[in-house]
């Protein structure tokens, strides 16, 4: 079930694929460490130089080495879909060292490819919300006819 991660310029050229086929719905990214950055050491115990230390609210943001993280990309496609293989999902890591460059790629392709979006009309909305103001009128109460 685990699927390899693609190198960074393999998942730029797919993730250009799967904004250009995706005419509708909706593309999800994230981005968060990855799993290798998560362990801490084998040892439960602290070692008392540890537990003098004042505890921080957040350890993980004192580790000692800088850490990769791993950036998804997916078309969100139902259970249903699924099933049927028309789910993409698509994940690299990137190392701490490339993560600049990397962001700055990043922006790049996604600025590029939701440039044809449409603004969402709201219009509709509006006037249902002046309608409700004008049934409640001013004193925020029905009026009584």
């Amino acid at each position: 079930m685990a699927k390899e991660h693609l190198n960074n310029d393999e998942f730029f050229a797919q993730l250009a694929t799967l904004f250009e086929s995706s005419t509708h719905g909706s593309i999800y990214l994230t981005q968060k460490r990855s799993m290798s950055a998560l362990t801490y050491g084998t040892s439960a115990e602290p070692t008392p130089q540890e537990a003098t230390e004042p505890q921080t609210p957040f350890p993980d943001q004192s580790l000692a080495s800088p850490t990769s993280i791993i950036v998804r990309a997916t078309n969100g496609k139902s259970k249903a879909a699924r099933a049927e293989g028309k789910k993409i999902k698509l994940s690299t890591i990137v190392e701490y060292d490339a993560l600049e460059g990397f962001f700055t790629r990043y922006a790049e392709v996604c600025k590029g490819k939701m440039s044809g979006l449409k603004k969402r009309d709201r219009s509709k909305a509006k006037e249902k919300l002046k309608a409700k103001k004008k049934k409640l009128g001013a004193g925020g109460e029905a009026k009584k006819a």
